[in-house]
């Protein structure tokens, strides 16, 4: 008797069988010990695991973006229902996101780390080894849900890994795997996959989040909470005007910049007219430059944090407009990628800079609310993308991506314009005698 097992039932298998296996000494310490107490005798290895742990988990989220053609051709579907393989999962970790942060509750940090990183490996071996489009969707779920809870909860560990004076930089190389991931994960999986074909390309990743999952065994240390964020502390932060603010940004940037963005293997083949060969190299200088607007942004966001995002969404704008006017040729298709790349860099340094800056004292609550707003924007984006592109053609979905920026532009000025007249109406009452009324 022949026996069927559905990719469904191997993913939930999966799930069990990880965190079965999760020593039970990463929790055994007491749940009320402060991060204080807990001590570290590797920090910034410690830092650095978490960065890989993000770097490892959006590089597998946005691996499909350099592969898309090849992909949608072995599992027989259209390039724009391929798109699914990166809206799907994004679209998911939005919602898992507040759940996995809400549903921690006191249960030590590292242990969900590790966990999640397992269910990541095993999520990558099933999409290298997927035979339908259902299969490879049931596996972008599994990345979704690693995506969502990774991201959410990394986000507030660095000031329970370094002193306090230190506490910036370690959030920056913490995130900094998500900006190197966005801008590096796209061109290193579209390399692999030329010299080895796709599945390669996915089990690369599975061996990668296997290495940062040892990595984390090793050098991470237990990470007891007193507290968790409750649904309540959600409610309050939504309540915040410039927390508000910040994520219709990262919604207007991430859609606007992922309707086209998914679709760049195509865009560069048909309309700049490279040969296929040439994509993941440049796909590569579009990450290079990619960090370079990293550490640029990271720079100037500290001090001018409306100004640099600014700078970033007049960027996205013009990356479009580029493409439709010069983008016709190898010379004008390669300016349009590389300034792209440029732009781009900056958006999630940028973006969680102002998240930040607006909770400081609910930034693991502030964080979720901003994974989950930035993937619903890589969901938004690349399937309003996909449906653009099989109605329309390519060089529609551009239009897309440049009207979404000119509106963050726009509201990023206002909000430019705004904080000049309170600065200016603080400068004036300061040199004001004592006691005189605003």
């Amino acid at each position: 008797m022949r026996v069927y097992v559905s990719p469904l039932h191997l993913m939930l298998c999966g799930v069990s069988t990880v965190f079965l296996f999760i020593p039970k000494d990463l929790d055994t310490m007491s749940m009320s010990s402060s991060a204080a107490e807990t001590p570290v005798r590797h920090p910034w290895l410690a830092v650095t695991a978490v960065g890989l742990a993000t770097f490892s988990v959006v590089t597998t989220e946005m691996l499909p973006v350099g592969l898309l053609t090849p992909i949608a051709s072995t599992l027989e579907t259209s390039t724009g229902t391929a798109g699914l393989m990166i809206s799907l999962p994004a679209l998911l970790a939005a919602l898992f996101a507040p759940l996995v942060v809400i549903a921690s509750g006191g249960h030590d940090r590292r242990r969900i780390l590790c966990g999640l990183l397992g269910l990541l490996v095993i999520a990558n071996i099933a999409s290298a080894l997927a035979v339908s489009l259902p299969w490879m969707l049931v596996a972008r779920i599994l990345v979704g849900f690693c995506m969502g809870g990774i991201w959410a909860i990394a986000g507030g560990l660095a000031s329970r890994l370094v002193p306090e004076h230190s506490v910036g930089l370690a959030t920056s190389i913490i995130f900094g795997g998500v900006a190197a991931a966005s801008v590096l994960g796209v061109p290193l999986g579209a390399l692999i996959g030329d010299l080895a074909g796709w599945r390669w390309a996915f089990g690369s990743m599975a061996l990668l989040s296997g290495l940062v999952l040892s990595l984390h065994l090793a050098v991470i240390p237990s990470l007891p909470v007193a507290s968790s964020a409750t649904i309540r502390q959600f409610r309050q932060q939504l309540g915040n005007r410039k927390l508000q603010v910040g994520l219709a940004m990262t919604l207007l940037l991430v859609a606007g910049h992922f309707g086209a963005f998914t679709f760049v293997r195509p865009l560069l083949l048909s309309l700049s007219g490279f040969d296929a060969q040439w994509i993941g190299g440049l796909l590569f200088a579009y990450g290079i430059m990619g960090i370079a607007g990293n550490f640029l942004a990271g720079i100037i966001a500290a001090r001018r944090t409306t100004l640099t995002l600014m700078g970033i969404a007049l960027g996205l704008l013009l990356t479009p407009v580029l493409f439709l006017v010069i983008g016709n040729s190898n010379a004008g298709g390669g300016v349009a990628l590389l300034g792209w790349g440029l732009a781009y860099g900056g958006v999630s340094v940028g973006l969680m800079t102002w998240i930040m800056k607006v909770a400081p004292r609910a930034v693991e609550t502030a964080t979720a609310l901003y994974v989950g707003i930035f993937n619903i924007g890589i969901a938004l984006g690349s399937w309003a993308g996909g449906r653009i592109v099989d109605a329309f053609g390519l060089t529609a979905n551009l239009w897309l991506a440049g009207a979404a920026a000119a509106v963050a532009l726009l509201l990023i000025m206002g909000i430019g314009v705004t904080e000049q007249k309170q600065g200016a109406a603080n400068r004036r009452a300061r040199g004001r005698p004592w006691g005189t009324d605003v």
